[in-house]
């Protein structure tokens, strides 16, 4: 790996980064190409991604792999998307394991072939105590799911008598959600062009700062994600305070 410039390396990095990783398809269809090869293209941005995190110290890296409405593609581009997932988790769970990633895969598992789901299930436990990087791939997931989700979950620890309801709040119902264990969500990046969420981490970005670039995924590179940590530095994070009150905590001078 490559060390990054003085002048990026010095640069406030977020602590965990989800990515919509969107534009395989029209990669390749501009290339007069099946979409499966855009997708299988996107895998190496992909590994660059996780390079690029692993040297930059970002402690967390949420992926959108799989929406639950990517069913709703056509059938042959989704079972090579399933053949895609099952290659690829042959090929780089080893490796991801040997550089300390530990791989988490969320959303609603069920959906999937006994095959795909048991290597998923195999995958997790391997790197289960790996620390360096906590690579979550979003597969059949959606924000409103995760939030049905969480209520479900409270709801059972409600009846068990684990938790009581005249107490359930946002704070208590936080740890029934994807991801509860990880640092919020601060940096949301999204690429190939469209501006918007599409029912991912809805309860996750609450105070994410959103970058939205034109890049198609498989174009995605280290120089691109600067562009992206570099945007980020620039944004002034209140969360509610005024620019005085955050120089006065950063020690820095209101912008």
């Amino acid at each position: 790996m490559n060390p990054e410039p003085a002048s990026v390396a010095c640069v406030r990095a977020p602590k965990h980064l989800a990515i919509v990783m969107d534009g395989n398809g029209r990669w390749a269809e501009r290339r007069h190409r099946p979409r499966s090869f855009g997708h299988r293209e996107g895998q190496k941005a992909l590994r660059a991604t996780v390079e690029y995190c692993l040297r930059r110290g970002i402690g967390s890296l949420t992926l959108f792999a799989f929406s639950s409405e990517n069913w709703l593609r056509p059938a042959d581009e989704v079972g090579a998307l399933m053949q895609l997932f099952l290659k690829a988790l042959d090929r780089e769970v080893d490796e991801l394991h040997g550089h300390g990633v530990r791989i988490e895969f969320i959303g609603d598992l069920s959906a999937f072939s006994t095959e795909l789901r048991e290597r998923m299930l195999r995958a997790m436990e391997k790197t289960r105590g790996n620390r360096a990087l906590f690579a979550n791939v979003a597969v059949n997931y959606g924000g409103r799911w995760d939030i049905a989700n969480a209520a479900r979950l409270a709801a059972t620890a409600i009846a068990n008598g684990e938790l009581a309801d005249a107490t359930l709040d946002e704070k208590s119902l936080a740890p029934f959600f994807a991801l509860a264990s990880q640092p919020p969500v601060d940096l949301f990046v999204r690429t190939g062009g469209e501006m918007r969420i599409s029912n991912f981490l809805l309860w996750q970005l609450a105070y994410a700062e959103l970058v939205f670039i034109d890049t198609l995924w498989p174009d995605v590179d280290a120089a691109v994600l600067d562009g992206c940590i570099e945007e980020f530095a620039r944004r002034e994070r209140r969360f509610g305070r005024t620019s005085a009150q955050v120089a006065i905590t950063t020690g820095q001078e209101p912008t």
